[in-house]
């Protein structure tokens, strides 16, 4: 019984690098540069992701019921939308922010180019603040951001999307609704922390790219942009079809 309670946490994990979640949530860290504010905003994900599959699960196991295909189908194709208006909002971002490349040189020092940003030029005057300025608030407390509220959202429509096959998995490995409840609640944790491990991956190279607005971080950004579409517009289309099969 615990080798299968501890299948379900790692089975949880696994569960958190599929494709579309990667993308969603790729999408979600490329608003901050904080590695923290990446963790917070992967470990949401998974809370939104685990609220649902224990909500869901928990009526299915203890009422017997299914999830039709058709169903499970449609909220498929939503969780590909998502991820084109993710993937959209991303690219969006990159071209309102104007990042723009010039070239500079300083005494004595080589030609070279930097990246350049209008987005704070249209920051009124008295809500400008130095970078010196923000360090000093870092030890502010806990807060719930919009960004953090985007990731559960996304983490509970994902978690709604993926339920049906989860059950599905739950049922034929246990058949107490006891231990099922706590088997769906450790394949929560385990996608909360694999998110989060995740999150933290991939803000390092956003991090590090975007102290200079080099062009890496604006091309990591594309890529992570045009992927999101790329994968979302399969999942719309892959899930379309097989509504119009069903």
């Amino acid at each position: 019984m615990l080798s299968l309670l501890l299948l379900g946490f790692l089975f949880g994990m696994k569960h958190a690098l599929e494709a579309d979640h990667v993308a969603a949530v790729a999408s979600l860290v490329t608003k901050t540069t904080s590695i923290k504010e990446a963790i917070k905003l992967g470990s949401f994900w998974g809370l939104g992701h685990t609220i649902t599959l224990f909500i869901i699960g928990s009526v299915i196991l203890l009422t017997d019921l299914f999830i039709p295909k058709v169903a499970a189908g449609w909220l498929e194709l939503f969780v590909g939308v998502m991820l084109v208006i993710l993937g959209i909002d991303v690219l969006y971002r990159l071209y309102k922010d104007k990042i723009h490349f010039h070239s500079h040189k300083h005494t004595k020092q080589p030609l070279h180019f930097h990246a350049h940003s209008h987005k704070s030029d249209k920051t009124p005057a008295n809500e400008r603040f130095t970078h010196e300025d923000s360090k000093a608030h870092d030890h502010q407390h806990f807060s719930i951001d919009p960004l953090s509220y985007r990731a559960l959202f996304v983490g509970v429509l994902h978690g709604v999307a993926g339920s049906a096959a989860l059950i599905l998995l739950t049922l034929e490995s246990i058949k107490s609704v006891s231990q099922g409840l706590i088997f769906i609640s450790l394949f929560g944790l385990g996608s909360i922390l694999g998110m989060a491990i995740l999150s933290y991956i991939i803000s390092i190279p956003l991090r590090n790219s975007a102290k200079g607005l080099t062009w890496m971080n604006s091309g990591l950004q594309s890529l992570i942009g045009i992927s999101t579409i790329i994968l979302g517009s399969y999942v719309l289309f892959d899930n379309a079809r097989f509504i119009a099969m069903l």
